[in-house]
């Protein structure tokens, strides 16, 4: 099963996906991970991308489709994937469209969590003072929705449009959450 896992910051897509992807026997890829174990190995798209890294600029579309690309030919992913934290963009979510077709893989599902942004502020903030985070303030948390609004939210339409989207209310407890997602995917 090959699934993308959207939702605004906070919304817990990346803790739902380690927990589906362990349940499933699939790979969970988060482009953070593949990043950092790209430059770790030293490889060529690694090179590339720690340039951009260490500048704090964002790691170009190319250089991340790249490295999924390299996954996915590397048969690694032929069990299914989880992908967490990308696309974020429409030419994002165009271009590994493209890519995956190009490997003959489709997108099963992507499972979007909805969470009301009144519920995103509160466990932000909650994680701010558990972990010390000073970067997860109301303000900062507001801004990352209003960006996420801006540039990720469309990416909802894109797989609604392309009829494997399905949602799942993310306002919920953990395990609560955890199996509706099963649930919603049939396993």
């Amino acid at each position: 099963m090959n699934l993308v896992f959207l939702g605004p910051p906070g919304s817990g897509k990346g803790t739902q996906a380690i927990r589906v992807a362990e349940k499933l026997n699939i790979v969970h890829l988060s482009t953070g991970d593949m990043l950092r174990e790209a430059v770790k190995n030293g490889t060529e798209l690694g090179k590339k991308a720690e340039v951009f890294m260490k500048m704090g600029e964002l790691v170009p579309d190319k250089l991340i489709i790249g490295m999924i690309e390299d996954k996915v030919t590397s048969g690694d992913l032929s069990k299914g994937f989880i992908l967490d934290g990308f696309p974020r963009t429409i030419p994002q979510a165009e271009s590994l469209k493209q890519m995956f077709g190009n490997n003959n893989i489709a997108l099963d599902k992507a499972v979007l969590l909805a969470v009301s942004d009144e519920e995103i502020i509160k466990r932000i903030k909650g994680r701010a003072e558990q972990e010390g985070r000073a970067d997860d303030t109301e303000g900062v948390a507001r801004n990352r929705l209003d960006v996420y609004r801006k540039q990720t939210e469309p990416i909802v339409d894109f797989y609604r449009k392309e009829s494997i989207l399905t949602e799942v209310r993310g306002e919920d407890t953990m395990d609560n959450v955890f199996n509706a997602i099963i649930e919603t995917l049939g396993k």
